[in-house]
């Protein structure tokens, strides 16, 4: 058996090289074609899917910076996720944050094609301010975020571009898509509490609302910085003023106090109460007041979105809810105006 051990060993080189030289050859042209001109390849195509434009990236912004009076100009798609991020939270469902974008959306195509520009410079479109829409730039969501940026930005980038080029129209013009933050359980009619009736501003139940950490809240204020601030003289008993009226969303309509009428409108907007839906005691020389919902309850609220989608409702559920008989259109043609007058 001695004898025969060399010439084993050697067929069992010569077989394993035969098996291994074809591998050696094939290798490096694998190599190549997957790293080389195949990877290129690939990477020119993902390329050309992210260049793709949107219809938002192809319409620019010009925003007025209130704080630094200034005008910055910047993709739709761009502008649109900043207004989303400083209005909404990032925690909320995604279908709530679409929601939100397409309301915002429509809110800047409605305004560009209105012939009045109130609040903002020549060559600025609008403002970065509540009298518009409240828009914060990537810098400084950076600066507000901090480590959470990149999952927040992402999510709100989603939102947008699911909604891209869709807006709210009414018989196919584009609606006044307001919002707000807490109903007290319903929304109101437009001419409520502005003066236009819009028939897809209608009142409606939000029972999500009831959910919200922004639903009810007390304000404690001196007798005498009421009565200055309403031009009255308040009566000395617990019941400061007896309600006249109430809206279709259960808000104070009309008040009267020691014999001076007031719409509860007025009341909030100089007292600064975060709703029309308030109650009020005289406690010695204060006044506790106590309201119920966070904002002018006209179009969708943010929190009854974010519980529909809660649920499972998808944007299309939310914004057919809040905004009554209105249609997702795509904004191509009113696009393409807004360019035009640019």
């Amino acid at each position: 058996m001695l004898k025969f051990k060399p010439f084993i060993v050697l067929a069992a080189i010569l077989f394993a090289v035969t098996l291994l030289i074809p591998s050696l050859l094939v290798l490096p042209f694998m190599e190549e074609k997957a790293g080389g001109k195949l990877g290129e390849e690939l990477q020119s195509e993902a390329k050309d899917v992210a260049a793709v434009p949107t219809a938002d990236s192809a319409v620019e912004v010009a925003v007025y910076r209130t704080a630094l009076s200034k005008t910055e100009k910047l993709p739709l798609d761009e502008y649109l996720i900043g207004v989303v991020a400083a209005e909404m939270p990032a925690e909320f469902e995604l279908e709530a944050l679409k929601a939100q974008a397409l309301s915002a959306r429509t809110y800047y195509v409605k305004q560009m094609l209105s012939p009045n520009k109130v609040g903002v410079p020549e060559g600025a479109q609008l403002n970065d301010t509540e009298i518009h829409q409240v828009f914060k730039n990537k810098e400084e969501l950076k600066k507000q975020w901090g480590v959470d940026y990149k999952w927040k930005i992402k999510k709100i980038a989603e939102a947008v571009k699911a909604t891209d080029g869709q807006v709210l129209t009414y018989d196919g013009t584009p609606i006044d898509a307001t919002f707000f933050s807490t109903s007290n359980g319903f929304t109101e009619n437009s001419e409520e509490y502005w003066s236009n009736s819009l028939p897809y501003l209608r009142s409606v139940e939000s029972p999500w609302d009831l959910e919200s950490p922004k639903f009810r809240n007390q304000t404690v204020m001196k007798v005498a910085e009421v009565e200055s601030k309403l031009g009255v003289k308040l009566p000395n008993s617990p019941e400061i003023g007896k309600v006249i009226s109430r809206t279709s969303g259960n808000r104070v309509a009309k008040i009267d106090i020691g014999g001076k009428v007031l719409t509860g409108k007025e009341v909030r907007e100089k007292l600064k109460l975060r709703s029309s839906d308030f109650t009020w005691e005289l406690k010695g020389s204060n006044v506790v007041i106590t309201t119920e919902g966070f904002g002018h309850g006209v179009g969708m609220s943010q929190y009854g979105a974010n519980g529909m989608a809660t649920e499972g409702k998808t944007y299309q559920d939310i914004v057919k809810h809040y905004y009554k008989g209105v249609e997702i259109s795509e904004a191509d043609s009113m696009l393409t105006k807004v360019t035009a007058k640019k």
